[in-house]
């Protein structure tokens, strides 16, 4: 039996939380609302949604305070799709740095929204396609860090873990899975997020300066992702599977 989606609306606007949740239950969603952070704070107390549709305007605690909130607590691996006001690069940029694994500019059509939280939550439950792991590798080590693979925890060399929001975590498995392989822009974004890269989208750069923030990795001598110019990027390090030592 199939289960239903249930999406959070975090949005001050009232007309478009209904106007959101309308379109979604009609499309065998379920829908929970949320008027700012606190009401955001209550919902979750009932459970975990699949996905949060997050407003990026709002007034007193806006979406990126949210956001941030979000990926730094348990629910840190629910994705967040992020409503942004103006299709602006800047308020693009920011919600990604945040941890959003997506985001919609205002105004937009109730379609549109479906068709991407529906893609990112294909993402989500899914390995990027063409990725192909051991099916009993639980952990997997590059330098002094691991991976592990079922319960999506980052170790640093001190075995302390790193929080990975879920676009960093799919970015670091497509990485780990083509070790030493140039891999273009529009592939990374085809494998992370399932579509493709317009002219001037930056998101997989956003991401992958995040990625290297949480590996410590220094972008001018950096030791496991490293820049070719007009071609992409490369992950320099060694990958190997640790077989489960139980």
């Amino acid at each position: 039996m199939d289960t239903i989606d249930h999406v959070l609306i975090v949005d001050d606007d009232r007309g478009i939380r209904e106007l959101i949740a309308g379109y979604l239950e009609k499309n065998g969603m379920r829908v929970s609302l949320a008027a700012n952070g606190r009401q955001m704070r209550a919902a979750l107390e009932q459970g975990a949604p699949d996905l949060i549709v997050l407003d990026l305007m709002m007034p007193g605690e806006d979406g990126l305070v949210l956001c941030r909130e979000l990926r730094a607590g348990k629910f840190r691996t629910v994705p967040v799709l992020m409503l942004t006001a103006r299709n602006e690069e800047a308020d693009r940029i920011l919600g990604l740095e945040m941890g959003a694994d997506d985001y919609l500019p205002k105004p937009f059509a109730v379609r549109e929204l479906l068709a991407r939280i529906r893609a990112v939550l294909r993402r989500a439950r899914m390995l990027p396609p063409g990725m192909q792991v051991t099916e009993s590798a639980q952990m997997l080590g590059f330098g002094d860090w691991r991976l592990d693979t079922t319960a999506r925890h980052l170790l640093d060399p001190e075995g302390t873990m790193v929080a990975l929001s879920g676009a960093e975590y799919r970015l670091l498995r497509v990485f780990l899975d083509h070790p030493q392989r140039v891999l273009t822009r529009d592939q990374l974004l085809n494998l992370t997020q399932g579509r493709q890269a317009d002219p001037f989208d930056r998101s997989i750069d956003l991401m992958v300066s995040r990625l290297r923030q949480r590996l410590r990795d220094v972008a001018r001598e950096p030791r496991y992702i490293k820049t070719l110019r007009s071609e992409g990027y490369v992950f320099s390090a060694a990958v190997q599977v640790i077989e489960d030592q139980q």
